[in-house]
C-alpha cells in the first residue's frame, strides 16, 4: 500500500498538487492507496513538503517503528533556481534525502543534474519520470469549428515573476493582435492590455479552456517539469517555450523554442503555419503509465529491503537542519518539540 505524505489541495493550487492529486485517483481506482500513514508499505515524499516540525516527527517515527516501511522521495527544483534566491530550501530537501530516502524520483533530466550541482549527493537508486495530468480531463479533442485569429494560450499559479511575465508582457505590447488573440489564466501582478486575463480555475475548467485554443506558451525560467505545459501538450496544443528547465525535454518535436523575446513573432509564425503536424508529433506517457512507472521503480526498492536506517543520531541531524531553515524566534517551542520528538523516537517497537 503507497501512502503520499502530502497536503493535497482539492481546490485550484501548483502544478505538484495536481499531479499528487492524479496519482493519488489512479492508486485509490487500482486499490493500492493507503489513506493513513499508519498504513502503508511504501511513503512518497514530495520535496520538502513534510509539513510543519509535529508532522516530521510523525513521519520519521512511523519510520523507525516500522522498518519494513520503505520511504521514496519525489525532488522538483532545485527551489533556488525555480524561485530565483536562495531560502535554504534545496539544503533541506537534499539533507532529507541524504539521510533517509531509499530511492529518488527526479521530475526530469535537468532536475537532476542541477541538484547534483549544488551539492545533492545521489547513493540510493533513482529514477526519471515525468509528470503527467489527470488524462480524465486533459486530453485532445476535434475541434469543428475554427476561429479568425490562431488563440495562444498561458497558464500559471504561482504570480512569481520568474514564470515568464516579462516575456508575456513583451508579447503583449508587440504581437499582431489582428492575427492572434491570447488569454492567461492564473495569477499575474502585470496588467495586460491585448492579453485576456482570468483568475485561477479548476482541473475540469482549464482543461475545457485548454481544448479550444490552438497553441499553448510558457516562458517559465528553471522549470524542472512544467505541469502547465504538460497539460497543454496532453490537450493537444503544440507549445512554444523557453529554452530552459524541462522544456526541451517535454516538448520534444511538439513545439518550438525560443531564447529571445524577439524571436518569438517568427517561431509562432512557424508553428501556426503548421500546428496539425506539429500536434502529431506531440509524445508523452499518460498518467497511469507514469503511474505505473513510479509503482515499478518503488516496488523494486520495497522487495529488494533497501530501506534506510532510521536512527537517533540522523533524526537529530534532520532536527538542526529544520531548525535551521526555519529561521524564526521559536527557540523555546522547537525546544520542547524536540524533546518530546526525541523521547517518541527511542521508543522503536521490534
Amino acid at each position: 500500500m503507497i501512502h503520499i505524505f502530502f497536503d493535497i489541495k482539492e481546490n485550484p493550487w501548483g502544478g505538484g498538487n495536481q499531479f499528487l492529486k492524479a496519482l493519488r485517483r489512479i492508486y485509490r481506482e487500482q486499490g493500492l492507496y493507503a489513506e493513513e500513514l499508519e498504513q502503508a508499505k511504501i511513503v512518497l515524499v514530495n520535496s520538502h513538503h513534510f509539513g510543519d516540525i509535529e508532522d516530521l516527527q510523525r513521519l520519521l517515527c512511523f519510520m523507525r517503528n516500522n522498518p519494513d516501511a520503505t520511504l521514496i522521495h519525489r525532488i522538483d527544483g532545485p527551489v533556488t533556481l525555480i524561485r530565483g534566491k536562495d531560502e535554504g530550501t534545496d539544503n533541506l530537501i537534499f539533507q532529507f534525502n541524504e539521510l533517509f530516502a531509499a530511492g529518488t524520483i527526479f521530475q526530469s533530466q535537468w532536475c537532476l543534474e542541477h541538484c547534483r550541482s549544488l551539492g545533492l549527493k545521489i547513493e540510493n537508486p533513482y529514477k526519471i519520470i515525468f509528470n503527467a495530468p489527470d488524462t480524465n480531463m486533459f486530453f485532445p479533442i476535434n475541434r469543428k469549428k475554427q476561429h479568425n485569429k490562431i488563440r495562444l494560450v498561458a497558464t500559471s499559479w504561482s504570480s512569481n515573476p520568474r514564470k515568464g511575465f516579462k516575456v508575456y508582457h513583451w508579447m503583449d505590447k508587440n504581437l499582431d493582435w489582428n492575427k492572434y488573440e491570447m488569454c492567461f489564466v492564473g495569477n499575474s501582478n502585470i496588467r495586460f492590455k491585448n492579453i485576456i486575463h482570468l483568475p485561477p480555475v479548476d482541473s475540469k475548467t482549464l482543461a475545457g479552456m485548454l481544448q479550444q485554443h490552438d497553441i499553448f506558451i510558457t516562458a517559465s525560467q528553471s522549470d524542472p517539469c512544467s505541469n502547465s505545459l504538460i497539460e497543454a501538450l496532453h490537450c493537444g496544443l503544440p507549445a512554444l517555450a523557453l529554452r530552459d528547465g524541462g522544456h526541451p525535454e517535454i516538448i520534444g518535436e511538439g513545439g518550438v523554442l525560443f531564447s529571445k523575446v524577439e524571436d518569438i513573432p517568427a517561431l509562432l509564425n512557424q508553428l501556426s503555419s503548421d500546428i496539425k503536424s506539429y500536434r502529431k508529433k506531440i509524445s508523452l506517457p499518460s498518467l497511469k503509465e507514469v503511474a505505473q512507472s513510479y509503482i515499478d521503480f518503488m516496488m523494486n526498492i520495497h522487495e529488494k529491503n533497501r530501506n534506510t536506517d532510521f536512527s537517533l543520531e540522523k533524526a537529530e541531524q534532520m532536527l538542526r537542519a529544520y531548525k535551521k531553515y526555519r529561521k524564526d524566534n521559536t527557540h523555546n517551542i522547537f525546544r520542547r518539540i524536540r524533546i518530546k520528538f526525541l523521547n517518541l523516537f527511542k521508543k522503536r517497537r521490534f
